[in-house]
């Protein structure tokens, strides 16, 4: 009889599949929960460019983006919207394995599964609105940063958290020994 400690574990890849990797999996799935939730209350309380002020440099509005971060491609012919729904799906995958690989850690795969979340929350969007619904808007006076959505955020802290790490991780100088 095997006991916990010798049986067989799943793997993929070579790489056994940990409780730890099903956590990063949860954390990413919570992302894209929690932005399709807020986008959902937002879609059901506003109309398209409705806007309430919050605070004098805050305001919940209704704007659908159909380009990337900074409306990037948003004025082309309806191409972009696949593209970026292929671009998404596959930077996903990929950091889904870079996730797996780093299982163990804690930056590295937080900021992966962050982006994930983010990234396949406004994927959602994209094929069920045509674009993404965003509605996080600040300002001052007349001029305002875009307005964005938690998938957006998720992003930022995600991609942010990936350089940190890159930043502060050591890197071995090359020796005779470690010639890489």
């Amino acid at each position: 009889m095997l006991d916990s400690a010798s049986a067989p574990r799943a793997t993929r890849g070579g790489i056994p599949l940990t409780r730890r990797f099903y956590g990063w999996l949860e954390l990413a799935a919570l992302v894209i929960g929690l932005d399709q939730i807020t986008k959902w209350l937002v879609l059901s309380r506003f109309q398209l460019g409705e806007s309430l002020p919050v605070t004098d440099f805050f305001s919940l509005v209704l704007v659908y983006n159909q380009g990337a971060a900074f409306s990037f491609l948003a004025d082309h012919s309806g191409w972009q919207r696949w593209f970026f729904i292929v671009l998404a799906l596959a930077i996903s995958g990929w950091l889904l394995t870079m996730v797996r690989q780093h299982q163990r850690e804690v930056v590295l795969p937080l900021a992966f599964s962050l982006i994930i979340g983010g990234a396949l929350g406004n994927v959602i969007d994209r094929v069920v609105h045509g674009a993404v619904v965003d509605f996080l808007f600040f300002h001052v006076g007349r001029y305002g940063w875009p307005a964005f959505n938690l998938a957006d955020s998720a992003i930022t802290l995600g991609v942010g958290l990936m350089l940190w790490a890159q930043f502060r991780a050591t890197r071995t100088p090359p020796s005779p020994e470690n010639p890489s």
